[in-house]
């Protein structure tokens, strides 16, 4: 793991610069680490995977945390800093680089890489609401039941499933590798998901029952709504006429009933039989501009 340190100042930041970043928008990256490095003092690391990603944050000292890529480099630093348990006394900064930025954009953070790394220096903390699960995951944005697709990627993005270098799909080359490499009649260990379709479900909501096993649905989606309160959304299957969807807002969500997979923020977690979610209020700070918070 590479670092470059300059002269300290009055803040000290850790810049951590996600490898598939770099990939993806070297260039973007360079403009992010200029702008950095002239307006604080400031550590540059270039972890190689996951586990220097880890060690970069959990090694930070008293700096603040800058990640340099997408929206899944930034729910890894949550994640990582909800595990140890330091979420409440950090101020997290990013800088969006790479090819999923959608939920850095709805949580208010420029995509332009000069105004997001201007927002980290310039920026104020803006405290937002965490669910987290009885599996302790997390979501920052919104969670789906059943997942649109395997990966689904906003327009103009690229999907989680391909390869950031050559934009090809790898799921589905490593899904033809294992079919040539296994006897047929022996099953798979790497199989798509089940298609999405009407699911037998429970949703209940701060223990209250919203729709039962017996009223098949289409989709549940869970989503922040005002503070410490999430907004649910339970769309039962329609039988001629379209069926209003049935709405709540609670604290705490449990969903439960036949093996289901879900979507919380840009990854697909399952199958599972229940989960339980819960909202932590102000749970996380992220740097954004002024206008924004």
């Amino acid at each position: 793991m590479a670092e470059v340190a300059t002269s300290p100042t009055s803040e000290q930041l850790l810049v951590v610069i996600d490898p598939i970043a770099r990939r993806t928008d070297n260039e973007s990256v360079r403009i992010a680490k200029d702008v950095l490095s002239g307006g604080a003092g400031t550590k540059v690391c270039l972890p190689e995977g996951p586990e220097e990603f880890a060690r970069a944050l959990a090694r930070r000292g008293s700096r603040r945390p800058v990640v340099v890529g997408d929206d899944r480099a930034l729910i890894r630093a949550v994640s990582l800093l909800h595990r140890h348990r330091e979420l409440a006394g950090c101020a997290l900064s990013v800088v969006p680089v790479g090819g999923v930025m959608s939920l850095a954009r709805s949580l208010g953070v420029p995509t332009g890489t000069v105004a997001a790394a201007r927002a980290v220096l310039d920026g104020v903390e803006r405290r937002m609401d965490l669910m987290v699960d009885d599996s302790d995951g997390v979501v920052l944005g919104a969670l789906r039941i059943p997942p649109l697709s395997p990966f689904p990627a906003a327009e103009g993005e690229m999907s989680q499933a391909e390869d950031p270098e050559t934009g090809r799909p790898w799921l589905r080359t490593c899904q033809s590798l294992v079919r040539t490499l296994v006897p047929a009649g022996r099953p798979s260990r790497l199989t798509a998901g089940p298609e999405p379709g009407p699911s037998r479900l429970r949703v209940e909501v701060d223990g209250e029952t919203l729709v039962d096993l017996n009223q098949p649905v289409e989709a549940v989606s869970v989503a922040p709504g005002p503070a410490g309160i999430a907004s649910v959304e339970v769309r039962p299957v329609s039988v001629g006429a379209e069926a209003s969807p049935l709405l709540a807002q609670g604290r705490t969500v449990t969903v439960s009933g036949a093996h289901f997979r879900y979507r919380a923020d840009t990854a697909v977690s399952g199958p599972v039989r229940t989960r339980t979610w819960r909202v932590r209020e102000g749970a996380w700070g992220l740097t954004v501009p002024a206008a924004v918070s």
